[in-house]
């Protein structure tokens, strides 16, 4: 009976303190929230609430970091036209030859004997465009470089004519006023550096006292006609 008297005046005097404790606490005071104290592995600190994780996510490896303050030296390299490895196979033996020193189309004669005419006026609206090379009628024309017969012609100004495209079809050979075409020749034609076209006439428009080989060199245009293109100066061209 005693031990229930003691704990009856507990009760009592314990609420006692808690009426005096709320007369003390202003009405509008915020109460702090009662948060519950979750033991969890993880914790950056005691106490602190806990947030319940999703195990597969847990499982994955953390993002990572990227960057948006990228430099130059940053990025993959973009290889130039330059850095881009070419198999040796892609430049073809007749491009290597095409871009080579010419050979004097007429027989016998020296680079030294060559007179640069491609400038020469003709009339009033237009030049030369060509190099006559001098010889007496007869001598041998032989072929500038590697290419095909594309075209056999006679025409009032250039008299007997052939057209010879280089391999890579860049370029037109073209040979005038030939007395006769060298047997053989035909279009289709696939002519050497070096072998005989025709030989040196008079054919044409060409003074009958001054025989001679008219030889022009034409850049053709992408349709590959064998009577147009922009005219190339060959002198610079020629070699021995």
């Amino acid at each position: 009976m005693k031990w229930l008297l003691t704990l009856l005046a507990g009760v009592l005097l314990g609420a006692g303190g808690l009426f005096m404790f709320l007369r003390q606490v202003p009405h509008d005071a915020p109460v702090a929230p009662v948060v519950a104290v979750v033991s969890a592995p993880g914790a950056t600190a005691a106490g602190a609430p806990v947030t319940p994780t999703d195990p597969m996510a847990a499982a994955l490896p953390p993002a990572p970091v990227v960057s948006t303050d990228l430099t130059e030296a940053d990025l993959p390299l973009r290889p130039t036209q330059q850095e881009i490895p070419m198999p040796s196979d892609v430049v073809s033996e007749g491009a290597a030859k095409s871009s080579a020193k010419l050979m004097i189309p007429v027989e016998g004669i020296k680079l030294s004997q060559l007179s640069d005419n491609f400038d020469q006026p003709r009339g009033k609206e237009r030049h030369h465009e060509a190099l006559d090379i001098m010889a007496p009628k007869g001598t041998k024309v032989i072929a500038v470089a590697d290419g095909k017969v594309v075209k056999l012609f006679n025409s009032k100004p250039g008299g007997l004519t052939v057209y010879q495209f280089d391999p890579t079809e860049k370029y037109a050979y073209y040979y005038a006023h030939l007395d006769r075409y060298a047997d053989g020749v035909k279009e289709g034609t696939v002519l050497k550096r070096g072998d005989l076209v025709g030989y040196v006439g008079v054919t044409g428009n060409s003074d009958p006292k001054a025989p001679h080989l008219h030889f022009a060199v034409v850049e053709l245009t992408p349709k590959k006609e064998w009577w147009k293109g922009i005219s190339v100066n060959p002198y610079p061209m020629m070699g021995e």
